[in-house]
């Protein structure tokens, strides 16, 4: 348990940090700056403990998940796929200016972390709340990158 922790930690603190290479560049750039953003768009710190601690019970998550599924294959590609798309939404938001193809992103996100949450619900029971966090705050992040879409 304890390994898989760590692993599950290091990888998706990984993908915390490569986020923050773009999201440290484009949250002061001025594109971002003037944008309009959504009146309940949190202040900027709010985001960095969201996501230390999503990602905190997001690793407590898979390690509880990793020994019980059935089908690791499956498990993996959608671990795999959710890394990407959590890395690849800053660059695609913060440095290249895609609003669109962010809100598809994190839409997608959204999506299959909800998949998570609601598939292994039936093996990881009260556990499942873990991932509770990501979801809701994936619900606010998509919002808000909605907003910005249509209000820009």
């Amino acid at each position: 348990m304890i390994l898989r922790l760590i692993l599950f930690l290091i990888l998706n603190f990984g993908a915390l940090a490569i986020g923050s290479f773009f999201t440290s560049k484009g949250v002061p750039s001025d594109w971002y700056l003037n944008l309009n953003k959504a009146p309940w768009t949190p202040p900027g710190w709010v985001f960095g403990a969201a996501w230390t601690t999503i990602m905190i019970c997001f690793s407590i998550y898979l390690a509880f998940l990793w020994p019980i599924s059935t089908n690791k294959s499956l498990l993996l590609s959608l671990f795999v796929l959710q890394w990407i798309l959590n890395v690849s939404w800053n660059p695609t938001f913060f440095y290249f200016h895609k609003v669109l193809f962010g809100f598809i992103i994190i839409l997608v996100l959204t999506i299959l972390i909800g998949y998570f949450l609601f598939n292994y619900w039936n093996i990881l029971k009260t556990k499942s709340i873990l991932i509770l966090p990501y979801f809701l705050w994936l619900i606010v992040a998509t919002s808000l990158n909605g907003y910005i879409l249509l209000k820009n």
